[in-house]
């Protein structure tokens, strides 16, 4: 199994922000994890990581996402769910409902945490700047072209909510199932 060290893991990571959109399944893939598509679960579940040495990848540990989620809420959960591996790997269990990395077992801190990684490896300043210097001017544009949410570019840039449309995902802002 493979063991990257903190800083070869944000190497990785700042490899793959070159550009944008930032592709999270890549980042994902170097970091050793492999990445399911659940579609049966409830809608309010976004996604998991667990320990998991038969399926896991090189890393021992695997992301499951709701695959009925909208793509913009699948990476961002892929880019939450990597934040935990990075920043919380000791807490991640075993898959077991009662040990799984899941809401209702973590800290409002790590969930917090883990959603300002998967906003800063989703959207970094370089990339929001880059793409407004290529004419993205409004909250809607950055969000088509750095492909995350209205609400998520809304948060990450601290301007009001401009996405009161049904595909915008509200629970962006720091109510993410993991």
């Amino acid at each position: 199994m493979t063991g990257h060290t903190y800083i070869e893991q944000m190497d990785i990571i700042r490899r793959h922000q070159e550009h944008y959109p930032v592709e999270v399944m890549p980042i994902a893939s170097a970091l050793g994890l492999t990445v399911f598509k659940s579609v049966d679960w409830p809608k309010d579940v976004s996604g998991m990581i667990v320990k998991d040495t038969g399926h896991g990848g090189e890393s021992g540990y695997s992301i499951y996402v709701n695959g009925t989620h909208p793509d913009t809420r699948r990476r961002f959960t892929i880019a939450h769910e990597i934040g935990h591996f990075i920043l919380h790997k000791d807490d991640i269990g075993d898959g077991i409902v009662d040990d799984g990395l899941y809401r209702s077992k973590l800290a409002g801190k790590k969930e917090t945490q883990a959603n300002q990684f998967a906003a800063e490896l989703l959207m970094p300043w370089h990339l929001i700047n880059k793409a407004m210097g290529d004419g993205n001017k409004t909250v809607q544009a950055l969000a088509n072209v750095l492909n995350v949410s209205i609400s998520a570019m809304s948060i990450r840039l601290g301007v009001p909510d401009e996405g009161n449309s049904p595909q915008t995902n509200k629970s962006e802002s720091g109510k993410v199932a993991c």
